[in-house]
């Protein structure tokens, strides 16, 4: 298991503080990136024991009005461009 957690289902109004706040109650956040304007985010624990906390504490819970959706991040699609333009 990696370390680093999705976040979705965010109200528009959090911050990155926010998210940091959240989840240090289950460890060390090395990091939270909140992807503007798109309703969800990232956040780095710093062991896996610690993100498997807070994925098993905070998936399916009450944030500012919103259940959260917290699962292991994936890694991101490769965009190759295969198309040829004329």
């Amino acid at each position: 298991m990696q370390t680093k957690l999705y976040v979705g289902n965010l109200v528009g109004s959090v911050t990155n503080e926010d998210l940091k706040i959240l989840f240090s109650n289950h460890g060390e956040v090395k990091e939270s990136k909140l992807i503007e304007g798109k309703g969800f985010g990232f956040v780095e624990m710093s062991n896996q024991s610690e993100a498997e906390s807070a994925k098993k504490s905070l998936n399916e819970s009450n944030f500012k009005g919103r259940t959260l959706k917290v699962d292991i991040a994936k890694p991101p699609k490769s965009r190759s461009n295969n198309r040829r333009y004329r």
